[in-house]
């Protein structure tokens, strides 16, 4: 796709699409705010809508659904076992990513339970670009471990590499050799790497990773939740494919993978998931779970209004116009804020922005949490709901002890075609005057804290009473204003 320039000399993204629904917003003061927090154990999950601005909390599920969409979802068939829906479902899932056998799963971490139930051993380990949470905590659930195999430049805050995301093809080999392939079920690649700034990776990389899979006879997964926008940054920056279309590189990736499953809440635009393979072996192995965890195989416990949604998000997902959205609007906060010197991942990714809490919080030590303080405080003094993507979002060693990220976080999800420009905009002035004042945020500590993903449903409260005195500098610097 070209770009598009104006006259201003101005760089900004231009929206390819027009709204044609919309829902209210609510911006309320301050001090319901910071009442929220406290009834939400400062944990950005537990917070209601109804106290939420702009909700950039995540990805999934909340991208803006095209019209062809939600019309489609008026044919579903309701039939319970053999529903038309799902076979314009399956036919989508081939024409668009290769596959002839389609299991469908009502979400991502749903497919990742069934591929952990069918392939995890007590002792195995899983090689992988990065983990995601739902992802390592099936296989940790299932008596595995996983093994993070990322070159070291993955971890640089303010980089150049393109590829952040690539998998150390090096030191996979050496960990094969190791612990020999009779004890790697299934190597894992996400597209893209969601805990470290949406990076991608190459596909000269996914081929590496193939070449060694093959040597090994280990099995190649593709996480493909965020393909659509890892194709379009593979179309931006690998050489190779600068004039190829986006269903041309999508469906490279997935030729290279023996199975690939997907959250259709970020890949289609939709609720549900899926599994698919051209391997019927793998197939066979999966297929009886999908019945006893999920649902028929016509269905899977996803809605058949979604499964139409999801047949033609899956083809939208070739339509550059609808894919770069995201990624544009992403660079362009990540540019405006790195010019204002706040520390943020670059290059910028997909999914959102991700700002740097271990620096612009370097004064709260990692056992207070500083990735979840900032997103806290973030919430009191703007209303805009991020998400915590450092160690609270790990879990605890077999012995309880606390493990430390290796990134402290905060995403700032951007959706597809959810939030206009002025919005944006408004993101990045509410960052902008909490940088300033960020001597002013403190830690945290667990006052309720789950067993397996706390991050979702733990409770926290302040060390002390900094929300207090960050709240009256805000109104000290605004006055009135919301």
């Amino acid at each position: 796709m070209q770009e598009i320039k104006f006259y201003s000399g101005e760089n900004i993204p231009l929206e390819l699409h027009k709204t044609r629904i919309v829902q209210k917003l609510h911006l309320v003061p301050i001090e319901r705010r910071l009442e929220a927090l406290y009834e939400g154990g400062f944990n950005t999950f537990r917070l209601s809508t109804l106290d939420v601005f702009l909700d950039m909390l995540t990805d999934s599920g909340t991208n803006a659904m095209s019209d062809n969409q939600l019309s489609a979802m008026m044919q579903a068939d309701d039939a319970y076992a053999g529903s038309q829906s799902f076979f314009r479902l399956q036919k989508a899932v081939e024409d668009v990513l290769g596959k002839k056998y389609y299991l469908p799963v009502h979400q991502g971490r749903a497919a990742e339970n069934i591929l952990s139930k069918a392939y995890i051993k007590s002792g195995n380990l899983i090689p992988m670009n990065y983990h995601f949470t739902t992802a390592m905590a099936h296989i940790t659930e299932n008596g595995g471990k996983i093994v993070e195999l990322l070159y070291d430049e993955a971890y640089v805050v303010n980089s150049s590499n393109p590829f952040k995301g690539n998998m150390n093809i090096e030191k996979l080999e050496e960990m094969i050799r190791l612990h020999e392939p009779k004890n790697i079920p299934f190597i894992r690649m996400e597209a893209s790497t969601n805990l470290i700034g949406g990076q991608p990776f190459s596909v000269q990389n996914l081929r590496d990773v193939r070449a060694l899979a093959d040597k090994y006879g280990i099995r190649l997964v593709l996480d493909a939740s965020l393909l659509g926008e890892n194709a379009y940054l593979v179309m931006k920056r690998e050489e190779e494919f600068k004039n190829s279309s986006l269903g041309e590189i999508i469906r490279v990736m997935t030729d290279l993978s023996d199975l690939v499953y997907f959250s259709a809440r970020k890949l289609s635009s939709s609720r549900g998931g899926g599994i698919c393979t051209n391997d019927i072996g793998i197939y066979k192995e999966l297929e009886a779970l999908v019945p006893l965890y999920e649902g028929f195989l016509t269905y899977g416990g996803i809605s058949v209004r979604e499964i139409e949604s999801m047949a033609v998000g899956l083809y939208e997902t070739l339509d550059e116009t609808v894919i770069c959205q995201s990624p544009n609007f992403i660079e362009y906060l990540v540019n405006e804020l790195d010019k204002k010197n706040i520390p943020v991942i670059k290059p910028a990714g997909v999914l959102g922005v991700h700002l740097d809490a271990m620096q612009i919080c370097s004064h709260i030590p990692q056992s207070q949490y500083p990735a979840g303080s900032l997103a806290a405080a973030l919430f009191l003094i703007s209303g805009i709901r991020g998400m915590e993507r450092g160690s609270i979002s790990n879990q605890r060693d077999e012995y309880g002890n606390e493990t430390y990220a290796d990134m402290e976080l905060v995403r700032l999800a951007v959706p597809r075609r959810v939030f206009t420009l002025s919005q944006i905009k408004y993101v990045e002035d509410r960052v902008n005057w909490l940088y300033d004042n960020r001597e002013l945020i403190g830690g945290l500590k667990f006052v309720y804290e789950p067993p397996v993903l706390r991050f979702f449903m733990g409770g926290l409260e302040p060390v002390n009473d900094w929300p207090q005195r960050l709240m009256a500098k805000f109104k000290e610097d605004f006055g009135e204003s919301l």
